[in-house]
């Protein structure tokens, strides 16, 4: 009997082929599933941004941690802001800082065109500093090392001069160590401090910016008038689809301030409603979309004049 039961279990051990199961869906339609998942659900249109200067306004290293041009510092954090700028997925960033070298290698090519920007950031690291604390018992200690550090930006209109916006951003980084009766970390120097305390407070200037820069209302350029289609800059990189209402406004006549010395534009109006058809272009600096008018008229002599923008609810 006893063998027996060894022979049952042994056979029960047996397993069956493992079966394939395909997806319902195709490869083309689970990558252009995966492609609209990443499209920003908001419309958004990214502006031209450029960094112009970013310096070290700070005590601490202009001594210790300067480079040939005099600023590792300022450098470190404009490289840090150009590329949290890119990664935010908000902006067109064109380099400025780096100008000269960009010049030279347009000329060895043959191609001096450079796009212009509606903006440029001006900024400084305005506070940085490190602190060392810790506590010491009978057969233990403490050591905390904290970086801290403060970012100043301001962006300035290129057309006016104007500076529209600032804001602020700080932030600390700190690594702690200890030993007991000897035993344990010894604290060295750590110069990442230094690197994160910065990256930390440009995160939190950033998110100043954006949530700032969101408040303001979406809209875009009529790019030409065919019949009773009009192309616009801007398309589903930008939240737009298919199916979305826009409105087309025409600008107001624009007055000079005899108090305050701008140019200050009248009231806008509405004179159309159009509707997304479809989509052109293929990446997001040359996309744009095609609209159908749904209502009102659109003077085809005015394209300097008339914008396209949201319809608010």
């Amino acid at each position: 009997m006893i063998a027996v039961t060894g022979l049952f279990v042994g056979c029960a051990t047996v397993s069956e082929k493992p079966i394939i199961l395909e997806s319902p869906a195709s490869k083309n339609q689970l990558q252009q599933a995966q492609t609209i998942s990443q499209l920003p659900i908001t419309k958004r249109y990214k502006r031209k941004i450029a960094i112009a200067r970013f310096t070290n306004e700070s005590n601490y290293g202009r001594a210790l941690m300067n480079d040939q041009d005099y600023d590792r510092i300022g450098k470190q954090a404009s490289d840090m802001l150009a590329s949290k700028l890119i990664k935010s997925n908000k902006f067109v960033v064109f380099e400025r800082t780096d100008i000269n070298k960009i010049l030279s290698e347009k000329a060895i090519s043959g191609d001096a065109g450079l796009v212009g920007v509606n903006a440029l950031i001006i900024g400084s690291v305005t506070e940085f500093g490190r602190a060392i604390t810790g506590k010491t018992g009978f057969l233990s200690s403490t050591k905390v090392q904290t970086a801290r550090a403060k970012v100043d930006v301001r962006i300035v209109d290129v057309k006016t001069g104007q500076a529209f916006f600032s804001a602020t951003g700080a932030g600390e980084a700190n690594t702690e160590s200890g030993e007991i009766a000897g035993y344990g970390n010894r604290a060295e120097y750590d110069a990442t401090l230094n690197d994160r305390a910065i990256s930390a407070s440009i995160s939190d200037m950033i998110d100043k910016l954006v949530s700032s820069l969101d408040e303001r209302p979406w809209r875009t350029d009529v790019l030409e008038i065919q019949g009773g289609q009009l192309f616009i800059s801007g398309g589903q990189r930008q939240g737009l689809k298919v199916g979305d209402m826009l409105q087309v406004m025409e600008k107001g006549q624009t007055m000079k301030s005899q108090q305050s010395g701008f140019d200050i534009n009248l009231p806008p109006k509405k004179v159309a409603i159009v509707k997304v058809t479809t989509f052109f272009g293929d990446n997001e600096n040359n996309e744009g979309s095609v609209c159908e008018v749904v209502s009102g008229a659109i003077d085809y002599t005015s394209l300097k004049t008339i914008y396209v923008e949201e319809v608010k609810p």
